[in-house]
């Protein structure tokens, strides 16, 4: 794969909103082929994180900066915790972005076969996206979002709502994706996750950055008193 929009860079990034801030002089540097962990307690920021550097939203202060200079590349993609999906079929919903992106038909056809086989829907393919279990969903939006060949795949806590097996399921997926070399920026309430996915860890506190580095130090020596309290699974205020 050849990267051109990474690193991306965030430079003393706030975010506020009627003049309460939410997110406050983040930086943060994200580079190519890692799976990065954010994670924090409820109202950290961890969604927000994303949706800035995905450019659905647009900082107060500070800058998000792509190493192609784009303000949204198209190289990236974001799967949101309840993904959007049309009222179509599986294959059709694989089909659509593609299309859309201005594939031609038979290389379409190629990669919606190729993306149902990688992430176990091909039995599905016939069947209305909107009647699958939530796991099933989320598959779906992570193979719709790997098929247009993102360099970054940026998910909002994928399997928040669902049970352990379809948990399970999802995070193969996603070490799927990660292991064709596209960058995974993730968040999650799940501290076994994240210890089965990260690569590197950012730890959130208050709408600060307050740790980032190897997932491995950040589990086993976390430096902030925040951090030790969540990782030791009591309440951070």
């Amino acid at each position: 794969m050849t990267r051109t929009i990474l690193p991306l860079t965030l430079e003393t990034v706030s975010y506020a909103v009627s003049g309460t801030p939410l997110l406050r002089d983040v930086s943060l540097t994200i580079g190519a082929g890692r799976r990065l962990v954010v994670m924090g307690p409820n109202g950290a920021g961890k969604s927000l994180l994303l949706r800035l550097c995905h450019g659905l939203l647009a900082p107060t202060t500070g800058r998000v900066r792509w190493a192609s200079g784009e303000a949204r590349p198209k190289a990236q993609g974001m799967v949101l915790q309840r993904p959007v999906l049309l009222r179509r079929s599986v294959a059709a919903n694989l089909d659509y972005p593609l299309a859309l992106a201005g594939l031609p038909k038979a290389e379409r056809r190629a990669m919606v076969e190729a993306s149902l086989a990688r992430f176990g829907l091909a039995p599905l393919a016939a069947r209305p996206a909107r009647r699958l279990s939530g796991g099933e969903q989320q598959r779906l939006a992570l193979a719709r979002a790997w098929a247009l060949r993102p360099e970054i795949l940026f998910l909002d806590e994928p399997s928040a709502a669902l049970d352990p097996s379809a948990t399970r399921l999802v995070e193969a997926a996603i070490a799927s994706v990660a292991a064709d070399g596209i960058t995974v920026v993730m968040t999650t309430h799940d501290l076994g996750q994240a210890r089965r996915l990260a690569e590197d860890v950012v730890f959130l506190h208050r709408g600060r950055l307050v740790e980032h580095g190897p997932a491995d130090a950040f589990f086993s020596v976390p430096q902030s008193p925040e951090a030790r309290a969540f990782v030791a699974g009591d309440l951070v205020w």
